[in-house]
């Protein structure tokens, strides 16, 4: 199955046959590395990885011919609509992007949960994971990979007292890597110590089988600590406990991922705080991978905020390193991640890791200084910590008398440990020893098993386990007849075959719209008067999901999301043509037989000159390399000016560029222009062309203009346009 770019994702045709679906590929894949500099464009770098075959690349590339240089680090999406069809558009808009590691967060319920979940039901306050859901997933990436040549790693969570079921199921359903730290569940989701840890050998041997990336969940402590900045010793202890477990399972060190973040985020001192600890934790566990996380503890309703905190974490990466770099949606804080900021996130990821490219070539950390002290001082305290813990008779005892802290950087405690009882939490009391004799007929198995003599490989005696033969797997598409992705897609499926246009941030056709105000009075009124416009404006639903302050009283800045309940038919659109334009061949041809003038100034009070300049000059692609005169008159040039020159030179046409718009002076200006044309008497004579950032075409034709321009414009579309409208004027 492929699917052509122009075309949507067709979830129906993924659904079907799902019973049959086999994974492809099993594993994690890293980014291919180019060894040495590697040119791409006009420019050369050192830490990129083999670029894409379809993609959409950053804004600002156009200025640099589109290129979509790939950083080295896997890119991960974390991506949690709630209904995994639509998961799968926003997949296949993150690949585009770039993103190369796409995580599905589901409900925390899942922690909770003794078995696997068949179906889709989503009346436990979230999705869990169930098998129907990750098999469509992996067919779909199977298409998305094929579109950007690039394999994708599909990721979720191993944890609870289900997580040995989880882990059995990603392992024959190709699930590429998975989250699998038996302390999370005890210190964050209070199962039983003894069988989370004893489900955690069963869980990380079957993704072992499997050659799954297994990422830890230390970073929980920073994320929920109530001073962050004081428990990092406590995070270095998380990482070695889990990590020496993995390894004595028999995960290959390798495929094992420590999962950092950042303790603090400004206005604290960041950077100060945050370089030596990502030190100190690359030097005391090096040869395993790191995947850096941004601090989700951090996030408010500030999108710009949380992007800019993003921005210091990736420096953090780049100096020091980072094997998969993981992105937070920037609207995380306000529990609306949406479509658009899952994308936002995964771009900024991009374009920091490329425009910090080879940092540490260029700056040295002095490890002779602070940072070097603070870093050692962390590691002793990390290691006295872990002593301590030996000394307590293990960790089984210290998380029972709270070793593990909110506020205090060890050895400090300040009585606000986590404890949990050993013989307490969910799933007391079922762990069960195995008899002497024990013996169990499968594969990957952990433990003891006593096999027959002459039995080489368990299964032999079952025909088969199901990670040796995936045609024993039973499969149940769903239970719940009224609660499933069938039922879910026949309330869209006229609109999606009709392919009615309606606004959408998380799910197909949701009708969610987001809207900013700036309103001028303080904070309370400011909120309740948003409510107001939002209900005039017609948005069902309405709900304020940022607001901040300009002043305590002169204004309040605020975000209103709202539904809309009505669709857009496409073919009720008046959809213009693209307009083709001539080759340079043909323009150049036209303007050698009949050579053309023009006069070109920015107007008004305007000084802004580089779009103009862009436009005309030869050295950017502009209209001279064509062979058309011009004369070019500067900034801040009066519109009597403009006319009088095009006059005096006999010109073709008159090109007015105006950026500040200010009283809609870009409107004002381009009428003036178009009267004092009539009024000369030579408007029948002349094309007018008006460009800038607020100016389109339909802006500039209702103000007198022939044509408008705005950004993104390239100088032989106006090239183009010269020597097809003297031809219509001459017809």
């Amino acid at each position: 199955m492929s699917v052509d770019p122009k075309e949507k994702l067709d979830i129906q045709e993924i659904l079907q046959d799902l019973e049959d679906y086999r994974p492809r590929r099993k594993g994690w894949t890293w980014r291919k590395q180019e060894e040495g500099e590697k040119e791409i464009g006009p420019f050369k770098y050192s830490q990129v990885a083999e670029g894409l075959d379809n993609s959409i690349p950053l804004p600002s590339s156009r200025n640099f011919g589109y290129i979509d240089p790939q950083p080295d680090p896997v890119i991960t999406a974390e991506i949690a609509s709630g209904r995994f069809e639509d998961d799968l558009r926003r997949m296949r808009m993150a690949a585009w992007h770039g993103a190369d590691h796409l995580m599905v967060i589901r409900t925390a319920g899942q922690s909770h949960y003794d078995g696997l979940i068949e179906g889709t039901p989503e009346g436990v306050g979230g999705v869990p994971i169930s098998r129907k859901q990750v098999r469509a997933t992996r067919k779909a990436l199977d298409i998305i990979e094929d579109e950007v040549g690039r394999p994708l790693n599909f990721h979720s969570y191993v944890s609870g007292v289900a997580g040995p079921d989880i882990a059995l199921m990603f392992a024959e359903e190709g699930v590429n890597g998975a989250h699998q730290d038996p302390q999370y569940n005890v210190l964050y989701r209070n199962v039983n110590m003894q069988r989370s840890f004893v489900d955690a050998a069963v869980a990380k041997k079957l993704m072992a089988s499997a050659d799954m990336l297994q990422i830890d969940g230390a970073h929980n402590a920073n994320a929920t600590a109530r001073e962050a900045w004081k428990v990092m010793p406590e995070l270095f202890v998380q990482h070695a406990l889990n990590s020496i477990f993995s390894m004595k399972v028999g995960m290959p060190k390798e495929n094992i991922a420590l999962s950092t973040v950042p303790p603090t985020a400004p206005p604290a001192p960041a950077l100060k705080i945050d370089l030596p600890y990502a030190v100190a934790l690359r030097e005391l566990f090096k040869g395993f991978k790191f995947r850096a996380q941004q601090n989700t503890k951090y996030i408010d309703s500030s999108t710009r905020e949380a992007t800019v905190t993003h921005v210091l974490n990736l420096v953090l990466s780049r100096l020091t390193s980072a094997d998969i770099q993981s992105t937070i949606t920037p609207d995380e804080g306000r529990n609306v991640p949406w479509h658009y900021n899952n994308i936002h996130a995964v771009n900024t990821a991009k374009q920091a890791l490329v425009g910090l490219d080879g940092l540490e070539d260029l700056v040295e950390i002095n490890m002779d200084g602070y940072v070097g002290d603070k870093a050692r001082e962390l590691k002793e305290r990390a290691i006295l910590f872990m002593e301590e813990i030996l000394e307590a008779g293990g960790y089984f005892e210290a998380v029972s008398e709270g070793f593990f802290v909110d506020s205090g950087e060890y050895p400090q405690r300040n009585a606000d440990g986590i404890k949990r009882e050993i013989e307490g939490g969910v799933g007391a009391g079922t762990i069960i020893k195995r008899d002497e004799d024990y013996m169990a007929p499968v594969c990957e198995h952990f433990g003891y098993n006593n096999l027959p003599e002459d039995i080489e490989d368990p299964c032999d005696l079952i025909d088969g386990c199901t990670l040796c033969d995936p045609d024993g797997i039973v499969y149940i598409d769903e239970l719940d007849e009224n609660d499933n992705v069938h039922k879910r897609l026949e309330k869209s499926e006229k609109a999606r075959e009709k392919d009615l246009i309606k606004p959408e941030v998380e799910w197909y056709g949701d009708g969610w719209v987001n809207t900013t105000l700036l309103l001028p009075v303080e904070e309370r009124v400011a909120e309740v008067a948003a409510m107001e416009i939002a209900k005039k404006m017609g948005l069902k639903n309405p709900e304020v999901i940022h607001k901040q302050a300009m002043h305590p009283s002169e204004g309040t800045l605020l975000e209103v999301k709202g539904q809309v309940d009505f669709s857009i038919d496409p073919e009720d659109l008046d959809i213009p043509e693209e307009e083709e334009i001539l080759s340079e061949d043909e323009i150049r041809e036209d303007i050698k037989e009949r050579p053309m003038k023009i006069v070109a100034a920015t107007v008004g009070e305007d000084e802004h000159s580089v779009g103009m300049r862009e436009i005309i000059d030869i050295k950017h692609g502009g209209i001279e390399k064509f062979g058309i005169e011009c004369k070019y008159l500067g900034t801040s040039v009066s519109i009597t000016k403009v006319v009088d020159a095009a006059i005096e030179i006999n010109a073709d046409a008159i090109l007015i560029s105006t950026i500040i718009t200010h009283n809609d002076i870009h409107r004002v200006n381009m009428k003036k222009l178009h009267e004092l044309c009539i009024e000369k008497g030579i408007r029948d004579d002349i094309a007018l062309i008006a460009g800038g950032t607020q100016i389109n075409n339909d802006i500039a034709v209702k103000s007198g203009m022939d044509a408008g321009y705005g950004k993104g414009t390239h100088g032989i579309d106006v090239a183009s346009f010269l020597v097809e409208e003297r031809q219509a004027r001459e017809e």
